[in-house]
């Protein structure tokens, strides 16, 4: 190099190298929080389908118990593990394969809904949050009115 060339290109170019990888670890990081935000929306939203598609099969299995009762007196099941095996009549029934956990909190602690006769009407979500969908709700086997928390949908047969 002679004595008229200078360097300062050089050292003036690393200066902006910082600036640019600080800007895009920030692109990176808004990234990956809106992916996570999506993803935990997503997740939600899955769990309260569950929850919906679960409460229905507790719906239907209570029904149905209460329609196959032998004589006149219907009754709800004293228990949940009553859905499960059936053994009032002849032949053994069974309304649920499983007693299925609440898919929002993961337990098989469930909210129970006592009939007059104090056996099981319904069950419903001990969970607190509040739900994706507020409004009324119709399921296959139920109707759920408008809810500010999971514990407001009471999953119950019909009486019919």
């Amino acid at each position: 190099m002679g004595r008229g060339e200078s360097r300062i290109t050089c050292s003036a170019a690393r200066g902006y190298a910082l600036p640019f990888a600080l800007l895009a670890i920030a692109l990176a990081a808004a990234g990956a929080a809106s992916v996570a935000s999506s993803w935990a929306d997503d997740l939600g939203r899955d769990k309260e389908a569950e929850l919906l598609r679960v409460g229905n099969l507790y719906a239907r299995a209570i029904a149905a118990y209460r329609r196959n009762s032998p004589g006149s007196a219907k009754r709800y099941p004293p228990d949940l593990e009553s859905l499960l095996e059936d053994r009032r009549l002849v032949t053994m029934t069974r309304y649920l394969r499983d007693l299925y956990a609440d898919p929002v909190t993961g337990s098989r602690d469930w909210g129970l809904v006592r009939g007059p006769d104090g056996g099981i009407r319904g069950v419903y979500s001990r969970s607190s949050r509040v739900p994706w969908r507020r409004a009324a709700v119709t399921l296959e086997d139920c109707s759920l009115p408008p809810a500010q928390r999971y514990e407001d949908w009471k999953f119950m047969g019909s009486d019919t």
